[in-house]
């Protein structure tokens, strides 16, 4: 990833696709691979909070991992490169307890993009052997295991005020 490319492992719901946030080729190779438009904004994951600092504003806002995996939208720092915040003032993380995913992270020294690994329109994969076989050709880097026991993507929350961007049951 550090060299541009692209990577498939999975995550705690689903399989997942990443690169190294900082390389503009290979986001744009990742969402043209997905045909997601980058105004859809991405996801960072990290093995650690501290990962994160320097794409958002202010960590103290991101909530320690609990028993529920959940990805966190939180104020973007300024100098977040907009490809990964879709043009917003915020920026989606998540900080992972997947044991394949946070060693992904701690082998690359840093966050990465994490996105479903399917074409836009289609099923986020489950199972390996339900990875279009596009995206499972066009990736550098495969890594094994199995996904955790989520059964799709995460939720979306956004930080503070704790209001369900995606999955969840909205609060009352």
């Amino acid at each position: 990833m550090r060299a541009g490319g692209l990577a498939l492992y999975p995550t705690e719901g689903v399989w997942g696709l990443g690169c190294n946030p900082l390389d503009p080729d290979a986001v744009f190779a990742l969402l043209a691979l997905k045909a997601r438009p980058v105004s859809k904004g991405l996801i960072l994951i990290a093995d650690r909070a501290q990962r994160l600092a320097p794409y958002v504003v202010d960590l103290s806002d991101l909530p320690a991992p609990g028993d529920q995996p959940t990805t966190w939208i939180l104020p973007a720092h300024v100098a977040c490169p907009w490809w990964l915040t879709g043009g917003r003032p915020t920026l989606a993380v998540r900080i992972t307890t997947h044991p394949v995913a946070a060693g992904l992270c701690a082998h690359f020294g840093g966050a990465i993009v994490s996105t479903s690994a399917n074409p836009g329109g289609r099923p986020a994969p489950r199972r390996a052997s339900q990875i279009d076989p596009q995206i499972r050709q066009a990736v550098d880097l495969k890594l094994g295991g199995r996904t955790g026991p989520l059964r799709g993507a995460t939720p979306i929350r956004v930080a503070g005020s704790g209001d369900y961007a995606r999955g969840g049951m909205p609060r009352g």
